[in-house]
C-alpha cells in the first residue's frame, strides 16, 4: 500500500474487529492479536509492509510494560525473592539447554545446530508473562514476583547469548574477541546501573515531587524517562528492556509510583497490541510442514519439561507445589527472542532456514498453548495436584508461616482497600479475623499489626485445609469476581462448612447467581459507597455548605452499627454538658433533620453533625463513635435464630404454640414453622404442632440456650395455666 497511516489503520480495524470475534468465542486477546499479525503479514494477505512503523510502535509498548513492572519492585522483593529467582533462572536456562541440546542430537542434528536449537528453547516470553499475569492481577502475587525475577535473569542470559553470536560470527580482530566483547559490555552495564542508582538517590525524588503537581506532566515525564533509558540500554548493548525495567525501578521507592503505573496502563495496552501484530507477521510459516515431527517433541519439551525443571528447583528450594506449579508454566513457551536469534544465527551462516522454521514453529505453538495454559492456570492445577506433591518438601518452609492458622471467626479473603476495611471494623468489634491474599505486601502490612494472615487465594483448593473452618461464623470475600466467588463456596461446601459466606458482586445478575448458589450475604462494594455518596451530597453536606463557613467549628461523625449510642435519644448522649458540643444535623437515608430535639433517637447508619469547638469536637466525635465491647463477643449481637426441632421435646407434639406459651416462659419469639414439605410458614398459635415440624425462633443467646435445655420440663409445666 505504501501509506504508514493508511496501514496501521487498516491493522487496527482487522484487530478489533479480529479481538471481537476473539472475545465472543472466549479466546484470549494475545492469541488474536498474534492471528492478525499472521493474517496481515506475509503468510496472509500481506498488508503490512511498513514493518518499521510497527516496530517502533511496538518498541514502546515494550518499554512501558517493563517500566510499570519496574515500578512495582522494591528492595525488600529484591532481598527476599531475589536469591530463588537467580536459582532458577540460572537453573532453568542450563537444564533446559543441556536436555534440549541432547535431544536435538538425538534428533540427527549437527553439534552447533543442536546448540541454536537449544539455546533457542530456554528463553521465555517477558512481555507475555507480564502482560497475562497483569491482567490475571497475578503480576504482585509471590509466584508472579518470582515469575518476573528469573524473567529478567533470562534476558539478561539471552544478552550475553546473543554477545557471544556476534563475536563469534564473522571477521573481528583481537580487540573485537568475546572476551574483550562481554567485558565492555559488563562494564557498560555496571556504570549504567550505578548512574541510575545515584540518580534515584539524589535526583530522581525531588524531581518527581516537582511534577506531581501536574498529572498529565508526571505521567509524559514517566513515558520519557522510561522510553529514554530503554534506547540507552539498547545503546549499551544491554537491550531497551533492561533499560526500561531499571528506569522503573529507579522510581519504585517514590511515593507517585502507584499513580504513575496507573495512568500509564491504557497507554501500555494500546501500543502492546503492536507487538504482538508484529509478532505474528514476522513468523515465517512457509516451512511449517518439514518440520512438524521435531516441531511436536521440542514444543511438548517445551511446555512439559521447563515447569517441571522450575518446580523441581523451587520445591527444592523449599516453596509449595502450588507457587511452583504457577510459576513453573511462565517458562511454558519460547520467547520473541528465540525468534531473533535464530534469525542471528542464519545472518552468520550457523544454522539453516529450516532450523529457523523450526524455532518458528514451536514459537508458534507453545506461545498460543502456554497462554491457555496460564489463563487457566487455577483450573488445570486442580486436576493435576495429586500427581504434584513429588515437588514439594515435606515441609514447605518458605511459606511455612501460612501452613497453620490460629482459630478465628471470619475468614477474609482479600485484604484490598474494601477488604483492609473490613478487617478493621471486624477488629473494632472484637472479632477474631484471618486475612488471606496473594499480595505479599498486603500480608506483610497486616502482619505487622497482630493480625493473623495467609498466602493464598480461593482457587487454591490445598489453602481451605490450612484454615479453622470448624470454628469460623463467616467467610467474606471481597473479590468482585463471580468465578472466584464461585470457587470459594464450592470449596466450602466440599468441607461442609458450617458457617456463613458472604460475597461481593458487581451486577444484579452476579447477586442472583450468588443467591442460587446459596450465598448467606451479598456485598455491594460500588453500589453502597456510590448510595452513600449521594446521600451525601445531596442532602445534610450540601445543605450544611453555608452553615460550615460560618460555624467555627463543624465536624461530621458517621455512627456506626457498634457505637454505644445508637439506638439513644439525644437527650441521653452528654455531648454538651461533657463536651460543649451541639448535634446541629443529622442525614439519614436520604433525608436531613436541623436541629433535631432532646427525643430525637439515633440510629446506626446515621451522619451527625456537631458543632463547636475544634478541640473539643475530635474528643466529642471520638466519644460518639465509641463502642461498648461485651464480656462475651459472641452476644453482642443482642439475639440469635435457631432452628428447633419438635421432636427432641418431650410433650411439645400435639401442642398448640399458645399452650406452649414460649415468648412468656423463655422469652423467644417463634419467627416460622418449616412444615413436612420443607416450606416456611407463618406461626398459627392454635394448630397443634406435629413431630416433624420445626420451630424457628429469634432471641437473645441464653433464652434460645434455655429453651434447648429444657427437654422434658417444658411439658410438665405447659400443662400449668399460661400467664403470658
Amino acid at each position: 500500500m505504501g501509506n504508514p497511516f493508511a496501514e496501521i489503520a487498516l491493522v487496527l480495524l482487522a484487530a478489533a474487529l479480529v479481538g471481537a470475534i476473539g472475545t465472543w468465542l472466549r479466546q484470549p486477546l494475545i492469541v488474536s492479536f498474534i492471528a492478525v499479525g499472521i493474517l496481515v503479514g506475509p503468510a496472509g494477505i500481506g498488508l503490512v509492509t511498513q514493518h518499521d512503523q510497527i516496530e517502533l510502535l511496538a518498541s514502546i509498548g515494550i518499554a512501558l510494560l517493563l517500566f510499570v513492572v519496574g515500578l512495582k519492585l522494591d528492595f525488600h522483593t529484591i532481598r527476599t525473592l531475589g536469591p530463588v529467582a537467580l536459582a532458577t533462572g540460572i537453573g532453568q536456562i542450563v537444564f533446559t539447554s543441556v536436555i534440549g541440546f541432547l535431544i536435538a542430537v538425538a534428533l540427527g542434528m549437527d553439534a552447533l545446530t543442536a546448540g541454536y536449537v537449544a539455546v533457542a528453547l530456554t528463553f521465555s516470553s517477558t512481555i507475555i508473562i507480564v502482560k497475562l499475569l497483569s491482567d490475571k492481577r497475578e503480576i504482585d502475587a509471590l509466584h508472579g514476583r518470582i515469575a518476573v525475577g528469573f524473567l529478567i535473569v533470562q534476558d539478561l542470559a539471552v544478552i550475553l547469548a546473543m554477545i557471544g553470536i556476534t563475536a563469534i560470527g564473522g571477521e573481528r580482530t583481537a580487540e573485537q574477541s568475546l572476551i574483550v566483547h562481554a567485558a565492555t559490555i559488563v562494564s557498560r552495564g555496571l556504570g549504567f546501573l550505578a548512574a541510575i542508582a545515584m540518580l534515584a538517590l539524589f535526583v530522581l525524588p525531588r524531581a518527581t515531587t516537582f511534577l506531581a503537581r501536574s498529572p498529565e506532566l508526571l505521567a509524559l515525564a514517566g513515558i520519557a524517562w522510561a522510553v529514554a533509558l530503554a534506547a540507552v540500554g539498547e545503546v549499551l548493548g544491554l537491550s531497551k528492556e533492561v533499560g526500561a525495567f531499571l528506569a522503573g525501578a529507579s522510581l519504585a521507592s517514590t511515593p507517585y509510583r502507584e499513580a504513575l503505573g496507573g495512568r500509564l496502563v491504557t497507554v501500555r495496552d494500546f501500543l502492546l497490541l503492536f507487538f504482538f501484530i508484529d509478532l505474528g507477521a514476522r513468523l515465517d510459516l512457509s516451512m511449517l510442514g518439514a518440520t512438524a515431527v521435531p516441531a511436536v517433541i521440542f514444543s511438548a519439551f517445551v511446555l512439559i519439561g521447563n515447569p517441571v525443571i522450575v518446580m523441581v528447583i523451587m520445591g527444592v528450594m523449599g516453596y509449595r507445589k502450588r507457587t511452583s506449579f504457577l510459576a513453573g508454566l511462565t517458562v511454558a513457551q519460547i520467547s520473541e527472542f528465540s525468534l531473533i536469534l535464530g534469525a542471528l544465527g542464519v545472518s552468520v551462516g550457523h544454522i539453516g532456514p529450516e532450523t529457523m522454521g523450526l524455532v518458528t514453529t514451536v514459537g508458534l505453538i507453545t506461545i498460543t498453548l502456554s497462554t491457555y495454559m496460564i489463563l487457566y492456570s487455577g483450573r488445570l492445577y486442580e486436576s493435576i495436584a495429586p500427581w504434584l506433591r513429588v515437588f514439594e518438601r515435606r515441609v514447605p518452609y518458605r511459606e511455612g508461616d501460612a501452613a497453620a492458622a490460629p482459630e478465628a471467626d471470619v475468614v477474609v479473603f482479600g485484604l484490598g482497600r474494601y477488604g483492609s476495611g473490613i478487617v478493621h471494623h471486624l477488629l473494632l468489634r472484637r472479632r477474631r479475623v484471618i486475612g488471606v491474599d496473594f499480595d505479599p505486601d498486603a500480608l506483610a502490612r497486616w502482619r505487622a499489626e497482630g493480625v493473623p494472615v495467609v498466602y493464598g487465594d480461593a482457587s487454591d483448593p490445598e489453602l481451605f485445609d490450612r484454615l479453622p473452618l470448624a470454628g469460623v461464623s463467616w467467610v467474606v470475600s471481597t473479590a468482585p469476581d463471580i468465578d472466584t466467588s464461585r470457587i470459594l463456596v464450592h470449596h466450602l461446601r466440599e468441607r461442609r462448612f458450617r458457617g456463613k459466606v458472604a460475597v461481593a458482586h458487581r451486577t444484579a445478575d452476579e447477586g442472583d447467581a450468588h443467591r442460587i448458589e446459596g450465598v448467606d450475604v451479598l456485598l455491594r462494594p460500588y453500589a453502597d459507597a456510590a448510595e452513600q455518596a449521594v446521600d451525601a451530597i445531596t442532602t445534610a453536606i450540601e445543605r450544611l455548605g453555608i452553615v460550615a463557613s460560618a460555624v467555627p467549628g463543624l465536624c461530621e461523625v458517621r455512627l456506626g452499627s457498634a457505637s454505644k449510642w445508637a439506638g439513644h435519644r439525644i437527650a441521653d448522649v452528654p455531648l454538651r454538658g461533657e463536651f460543649g458540643a451541639t448535634i446541629l444535623a443529622v442525614s439519614r437515608g436520604g433525608r436531613s433533620f436541623f436541629n433535631p430535639g432532646p427525643g430525637f433517637q439515633l440510629f446506626p447508619g446515621d451522619r451527625v453533625f456537631l458543632s463547636g469547638e475544634p478541640s473539643a469536637l475530635r474528643r466529642a466525635a471520638e466519644y460518639l463513635t465509641s463502642v461498648d465491647h461485651p464480656a462475651d463477643a459472641a452476644d453482642e449481637g443482642a439475639f440469635a435464630i435457631e432452628d428447633v426441632p419438635v421432636r427432641t421435646f418431650v410433650g411439645w407434639e400435639g401442642r398448640s404454640l399458645a399452650t406452649l406459651d414460649l415468648p412468656g416462659r423463655f422469652g423467644v419469639t417463634v419467627l416460622a414453622i418449616n412444615n413436612d414439605d420443607g416450606q416456611l410458614s407463618a406461626p398459627d398459635p392454635q394448630r397443634p404442632l406435629s413431630d416433624s415440624d420445626r420451630l424457628l425462633l429469634a432471641g437473645t443467646p441464653d433464652a434460645l440456650h434455655r429453651v434447648r435445655t429444657s427437654g422434658g420440663e417444658l411439658a410438665s409445666a405447659s400443662s400449668e395455666p399460661s400467664h403470658g
